[in-house]
């Protein structure tokens, strides 16, 4: 006949059982910063002392005794292209900025007060300094919400890659917003130009993908700046132009076809050219 327990066993396995329980809830329960100091009386303090030495101290204090919260913010954006000990001082910096406007008389914790404070230095820290790019906020806030809806829509059983109308019908947001946080998808980091090309085997890089600087688009720009104003010259003025430079006649030819002398053309040219780039550049006296 197999052994029953008796009524004080039952009752001990039973309590056993019960702590055991309330043990596992806690533990699962436990708020991420339950570990945190107890600094109530030294903010109260802080905000009655003038500026010194003995309030310096205390603000030091306050700051080395939340450190180890600010580090454990700061280790959730780990692996995002930034090395944890810059985050560590990019949060600690949050903490600091948090200390200082932290008002004990409010009624909320410090840590309440602190956390996005933290964390809100840290995100700054990644739009500011982070981009390859120069983006606006708007446009990297349009780039979260594609990319979060981009990897919502990813999940389909088909792997296939979400559209821009499904993006939009999906976030609310319109097409030429889907649009533009697309395109900032690609800003967040730079491509070396001597990256090689996907699929390129002979070494083709993007640097070989770029134009050369093409001369003649400035004799282009020049010419057409010059007609209007050479349409607008004296007509012995335009023909010695003419003469000299689409027929390349020389001074003293030009000065024997027109009957005046040979210094005489060399003025008029000079003066005549000045005058032309002084329009041209808008150097001339209005």
């Amino acid at each position: 006949m197999p052994f029953a327990p008796t009524q004080r066993a039952q009752r001990t396995q039973h309590t056993q059982r019960t702590q055991y329980t309330h043990r596992s809830r806690r533990a699962q329960n436990k708020h991420p910063h339950d570990d945190a100091p107890d600094t109530a009386a030294d903010f109260r303090r802080l905000v009655t002392l003038p500026p010194g030495e003995e309030r310096d101290a205390l603000r030091q204090r306050i700051v080395c005794a939340w450190i180890p919260m600010s580090e454990r913010l700061a280790r959730q954006f780990r692996n995002r292209g930034e090395s944890t000990e810059d985050l560590a001082q990019v949060a600690a910096l949050g903490l600091v900025k948090a200390v200082d406007r932290y008002d004990p008389d409010r009624g909320c914790a410090f840590e309440s007060f602190a956390v996005p404070t933290i964390v809100g230095e840290i995100k700054r820290h990644f739009r500011d300094h982070m981009w390859g790019l120069h983006v606006p906020r708007r446009i990297q806030e349009l780039r979260n919400r594609v990319r979060a809806a981009t990897q919502e829509l990813g999940n389909a059983p088909d792997d296939r890659r979400p559209s821009v109308q499904e993006i939009a019908a999906h976030t609310g947001m319109t097409e030429e917003e889907v649009q533009l946080g697309m395109d900032a998808l690609e800003s967040y980091s730079t491509l070396s130009l001597d990256a090689e090309l996907p699929g390129a085997d002979d070494g083709y890089a993007l640097v070989d993908t770029l134009g050369n600087s093409e001369p003649g688009f400035d004799l282009i720009v020049d010419r057409e700046a010059v007609k209007p104003k050479l349409r607008s010259l004296p007509e012995r003025e335009r023909q010695i132009l003419y003469l000299r430079f689409f027929c390349d006649m020389t001074q003293s030819r030009i000065a024997d076809r027109l009957g005046i002398s040979q210094m005489h053309v060399s003025r008029l040219i000079s003066r005549t050219c000045t005058r032309l780039c002084n329009q041209v550049t808008g150097s001339e006296a209005a």
